[in-house]
């Protein structure tokens, strides 16, 4: 006679079939599916070790993006050193960024965000000020290497990658956006004939909206 399923049992099926119903769950299985069929079709008479490095190569996939994403949100720290920095704590406070097991889980504290979001906001009112000094003199070259280098490291480390390739990668992206940021935008104030607040606002708002699509991204 069929023993009935123990209590512990009942619930560890239970659990099962709820994972096996989550969308995030048969998308991520198929997917991986997916992947080594293609694997599979691809090493047809070849060695097994050419197999194993491709499916390397796929795991590895995810780290070039983390590191991608570290350059990026750098970039964004060169448009604007404090902007970056918010929307890196906002996205570690909203849990968008895992850091709670590594050296930054400082940026998802409530006193990180209420700090870089209150600076952020004094610095997009300093940036119309035409006493501000620019972006690529040493003060504020330096602010946005540091700022690229913060973020580039916590997003590094949230995707389980190197914190210091990221912080490196993400005070590059600090240079990058500063002197791109600052050559865009005085050629558009000459081309289009606007005032430089007009294109400012505008780098604000894609400083905002590029910052929160990058860290949104995991």
């Amino acid at each position: 006679m069929r023993q009935p399923a123990k209590k512990g049992q009942q619930g560890c099926v239970g659990y099962m079939v709820e994972l096996l119903r989550a969308d995030e769950c048969r998308k991520a299985v198929a997917s991986r599916v997916e992947q080594f069929r293609y694997a599979a079709r691809r090493t047809s008479g070849a060695s097994i070790d050419n197999f194993l490095a491709w499916a390397d190569s796929l795991l590895h996939m995810n780290s070039n993006v983390v590191l991608l994403l570290a350059l990026g949100i750098g970039v964004i720290a060169g448009l604007r050193s404090l902007t970056a920095p918010a929307v890196t704590s906002w996205a570690a406070c909203l849990g968008w960024l895992p850091v709670h097991n590594t050296p930054f889980h400082f940026m998802a504290s409530k006193v990180a965000v209420a700090i870089f979001s209150l600076l952020a906001l004094a610095e997009f009112v300093a940036d119309q000020l035409p006493s501000t000094p620019s972006r690529t003199a040493p003060t504020g070259l330096i602010a946005r290497i540091i700022a690229g280098g913060l973020c580039g490291a916590t997003i590094a480390a949230a995707g389980g990658q190197s914190w210091w390739i990221g912080a490196a990668l993400g005070a590059v992206g600090g240079v990058l956006g500063a002197f791109g940021g600052y050559q865009v935008r005085s050629r558009l104030v000459r081309a289009l004939g606007v005032p430089d607040f007009v294109v400012a606002t505008v780098e604000d708002i894609v400083a905002i909206g590029g910052g929160l699509f990058l860290v949104s991204r995991f």
